[in-house]
């Protein structure tokens, strides 16, 4: 999956950036405070994908 299409996702289910780091970007859901690193690839595999999904509480891309 790009990468653009997973933080497309995130944000259309309320998810926001909370900052930038080195190698990733931490993404949160203001909703349950859920946080997580999102890596800066082109390309993010499906189960990582899929994994950034649960760890921030929002439905599977």
């Amino acid at each position: 999956m790009k990468r653009r299409d997973l933080i497309r996702h995130l944000v259309l289910h309320g998810c926001v950036l909370a900052r930038e780091g080195s190698d990733h970007s931490i993404w949160e859901n203001p909703v349950n405070g859920h946080r997580t690193a999102i890596p800066r690839h082109r390309e993010v595999l499906d189960p990582t994908a899929r994994a950034i999904c649960r760890q921030l509480g929002v439905p599977d891309p």
